[in-house]
């Protein structure tokens, strides 16, 4: 069965998914949530949502998704333990070392690996599998023939986004809001750079690397919201992700409202059985109704939406640099307006009624509800498309010719609300009565959904009847009568003896006691017991001796540097390009001969470029001296798994604590690389002494699969290959900050690095780590 799994900010939100056809839902606790902004719940409103969802059969999700520093480990163990005592179906994790304690703590809980890991192929997937985690939420950007080649060649359930907002930026990977706002995206507190005007500049190649200096020669390329992605629909592609063996399907939201949630989840339940239904026999049958569609744009869309990176071929409408906003459904162009009174006219290009939310053009930051609706001078409550209306009041900055935007629709919102104000989901019961003259009644009940049953007495004794006796049709009738409840019943049974006589009030009341037994019953059923969490407190240093090992980075290799003059380098990373480039040979066997040289693996490894990968590491072992790999994500073990060779994690694995960075000796890595998210108190918490620290360096802030030169997710043959020119390119902000991007074609990767260098002194640790772009031969060895 293919799950359908929805969000969920607050409790209404659990309701609205529930009862409009999700098999699971997702929510936060109140603390390490993805969502740290959403509502969440705390341990009484998790209980509750718990039981609410399981008692309708509908599965429970806890996001535990965001990063954790060793003093909050405890504390973060302590909210799974909590939600598994409580009876959570599945923890999704990010923090490597928070989900291997979770993994060997709880051996009867799935432990799903979050979006965030940024499991974008097969051989992450299987080493994540070989750790225990019993799902994958796959990267939002593979596509269908990668998510189709990764489900049949792995045994672990995976996870895909169906719908909903997209960030540019692979999960996991971006530290604009941190680095650049103070607000850790990792840790749940997403500032949305993203969503925010830019200027795509170029400039000479010889121009210095500036941050905030008006550059002269610098020219223009794009601007807009340059980052901001349209929102993923893939209702056309459920029957081919079917097809694929994807197990669930998740809906985008917690920070969604409910009426948000149940329209999404109604539309997507429907065409998820329609598909399942054809199940490819009838493939032709399956079509997306135009309402549908609308209803889905009414909601929430930016700029319509996107197939996202679904498709094998490239989509050059990812993003969309108009609006970062709601855009709501087009409703015409204003022909008339009356500044006096607030009245607006226009030719509608779809319905609008009174209660509706509209906004203008140049008033996008507020919406109005239209309060009065005039066609020929005459008050109506209802427009439908193509007629010439008048409507108010709204006053602000409007004109003739202004584009007017329907955001909410009345209609639709108070639909998706009575969806979930009543009980429609319901858990089926079996009933029989034993009815006795001279004995109390017996009741036994059963669930279906549970396969549980409860025995009882009730302490009544019918009486003789005077005149109307009790039947078997009075009995049933007032037993089926729990439209107030998430029970109902499919079959009673009454063994009932003659002419005796049950007042009504009886009856309801012997109902109201088998639901409540049987509910104490089921709700009893998947609460848990556990022991305490043993786990070694990680806060004890050791500290290192005062000579740190210096690593470089070396993101650009300028071929008229010569490297032989750099001084007090003990390893040197080069990125994986440079290996496959012939014309860089020269320098490459120069830095090989001045200390230990690492090929410096690509952040994102996709799935379709993993062999190829492997073949230009390979190569580049045969062909140069090279001492190790720097490697960003699992695959990378897979890619060298052939060389005896020694290999570095590298902070994109997120490294916020001692027990991931313990996790990752485990599994092979020599030394790891912590997150430049971390301070300097947190970097006192740990072990140093397989520890590298960055301490010098523009950060890369992030890493995405669309290129800002070619506005594609993908290369494609008639592009005016920009990447491949002289020229430096940069993101401007609305502060004037410039932010280095830079194109890495062979997996269509772009880097957005910080606009201006970290400096840290001071560091005590094993090895201290420099990244440089552009700086010279003599910059570097100052630097350093």
């Amino acid at each position: 069965m293919v799950e359908l799994l929805s969000p969920a900010g607050d409790f209404d939100c659990i309701k609205a998914a529930v009862q409009n056809g999700a098999n699971a839902v997702y929510f936060g606790a109140s603390l390490f949530s993805a969502r740290a902004f959403a509502t969440n719940f705390d341990d009484n409103e998790l209980e509750k949502a718990i039981n609410y969802a399981k008692i309708r059969g509908v599965k429970t999700h806890l996001t535990l998704n965001t990063l954790i520093k060793n003093e909050e480990f405890e504390e973060a163990l302590n909210v799974a333990k909590k939600a598994y005592e409580l009876g959570i179906d599945a923890i999704i994790v990010q923090d490597l070392g928070l989900a291997r304690t979770l993994i060997h703590a709880f051996p009867d809980l799935e432990i799903h690996a979050s979006t965030q890991m940024t499991t974008a192929n097969l051989e992450q997937v299987k080493k994540l599998e070989k750790l225990g985690f019993k799902r994958v939420v796959l990267s939002r950007e593979c596509s269908l023939s990668e998510i189709k080649n990764i489900c049949q060649n792995s045994n672990i359930e995976i996870e895909v986004f169906v719908h909903g907002a997209l960030c540019i930026c692979y999960s996991g990977q971006c530290l604009f809001s941190s680095m650049v706002g103070g607000r850790s995206g990792n840790r749940g507190k997403c500032a949305q750079p993203c969503r925010l005007p830019y200027s795509l500049i170029s400039i000479d190649e010889n121009t210095p690397n500036l941050d905030r200096e008006i550059i002269s020669n610098s020219k223009i390329l794009d601007k807009g919201y340059l980052l901001s992605t349209r929102d993923l629909c893939s209702l056309e592609n459920l029957p081919e992700l079917i097809s694929a063996g994807v197990s669930s399907f998740k809906i985008e939201g917690r920070m969604k409202s409910p009426t948000y949630v149940a329209t999404v989840t109604r539309i997507y339940r429907k065409y998820i059985d329609l598909a399942i239904k054809y199940n490819n026999k009838e493939i032709e049958n399956y079509e997306i109704e135009e309402k549908d569609k609308n209803d889905l744009m009414q909601v929430f869309n930016r700029g319509k939406f996107s197939k996202g990176h679904l498709l094998d071929k490239p989509n050059k409408d990812l993003v969309f640099p108009q609006k970062p906003n709601n855009m709501g459904i087009y409703l015409g162009k204003v022909t008339k307006y009356n500044p006096s009174k607030g009245l607006v006219s226009a030719k509608l290009d779809t319905s609008l009624s009174i209660g509706d939310g509209i906004s203008l053009e140049n008033e996008s930051a507020t919406k109005y509800t239209v309060s009065e609706l005039m066609k020929n001078g005459n008050n109506i409550k209802f427009a439908s498309k193509e007629q010439i209306v008048t409507f108010g009041r709204m006053k602000g900055n409007i004109k003739v010719g202004d584009k007017v935007y329907k955001i909410t629709d009345k209609e639709l919102s108070s639909s998706a609300l009575n969806s979930f104000s009543k009980e429609y989901k319901k858990t089926h019961l079996v009933c029989s009565l034993q009815i006795h003259k001279n004995s109390k009644i017996e009741i036994l009940v059963k669930s279906i959904d549970f396969n549980l049953e409860e025995k009882f007495e009730f302490d009544y004794i019918p009486d003789i009847a005077q005149n109307a006796p009790i039947t078997d049709s009075k009995i049933i009738e007032q037993f089926n009568k729990t439209l107030n409840t998430c029970f109902e019943f499919s079959n009673i049974e009454i063994d009932l003896d003659e002419n005796l006589f049950i007042p009504t009030s009886i009856l309801n009341e012997i109902r109201r006691q088998t639901i409540s037994k049987i509910e104490s019953k089921i709700l009893n059923s998947f609460k848990r017991t556990s022991n305490k969490i043993e786990f070694l407190n990680k806060d004890n240093t050791i500290q290192n001796p005062l000579n740190p090992e210096k690593s470089i980075l070396l993101n650009i290799i300028h071929e008229d540097y010569n490297y032989s003059e750099l001084k007090n380098v003990d390893r040197i990373y080069i990125p994986l390009k440079y290996f496959a480039d012939k014309k860089y040979s020269e320098i490459i066997n120069t830095l090989s001969a001045k200390s230990k040289l690492y090929i410096y693996l690509p952040v994102v490894i996709k799935d379709r470029y993993v062999l190829k990968i492997k073949n230009i590491v390979e190569n580049a072992y045969k062909s140069y001296k090279i001492y190790g790999c720097v490697a960003s994500e699992l695959s990378s073990l897979y890619i060298v798994k052939d060389l005896k060779t020694d290999i570095i994690a590298n902070y994109n694995f997120n490294i916020y604590n001692s027990y991931t960075a313990e996790e990752l000796s485990q599994l092979g890595f020599s030394m790891v690389t912590l997150s430049p998210e971390l301070d300097a108190n947190d970097f006192s918490k740990f072990d140093l002494l397989n520890k590298e620290v960055i301490v010098y360096g523009k950060i890369p802030l992030m890493t995405m699969s669309y290129c800002l030169l070619g506005k594609s997710n993908r290369c494609y043959s008639d592009c005016s290959r920009l990447c491949n020119s002289s020229k430096k390119f940069y993101l401007n902000d609305r502060y004037n900050f410039k932010f280095r991007i830079i194109p890495d074609n062979i997996q269509s990767l772009t880097t957005i690095y910080n606009s201006r260098n970290i400096s840290l002194s001071g560091v005590n640790t094993k090895s201290l780590r420099y990244d440089f772009l552009d700086e010279t031969i003599e910059e570097i060895n100052k630097i350093i």
